[in-house]
């Protein structure tokens, strides 16, 4: 009986290599712990959480250019649409009777 033996051919043994180089390549995922609670586990409480100085003024400041970029985004795109002849709206006047 022959013995079986295996002869790894120079493309499988190509494919084990970059197998082998892949899995050193990719880093590993490490455990990241997030605070979690208002104390500590020696029992003592964790400091108020930073503050941001802005509140409303903020929020319009971020709002407002926001809106209006919006707004003109919508004017130029409905005036493609209508020059293109791709959306033109139509003018029915029948309310007038």
């Amino acid at each position: 009986m022959m013995a079986c033996s295996r002869v790894m051919t120079q493309k499988q043994f190509n494919r084990i290599l970059l197998f082998r180089n892949f899995i050193q390549v990719v880093p590993t995922r490490k455990k990241v712990s997030w605070k979690r609670g208002t104390a500590l586990p020696s029992g003592a409480l964790l400091p108020e959480p930073k503050r941001v100085p802005f509140g409303l003024f903020g929020i319009i400041c971020v709002v407002v250019p926001g809106l209006f970029v919006g707004a003109a985004i919508s004017k130029y795109m409905a005036n493609f649409l209508e020059e293109n002849e791709l959306f033109v709206p139509s003018d029915d006047d029948d309310d007038d009777d």
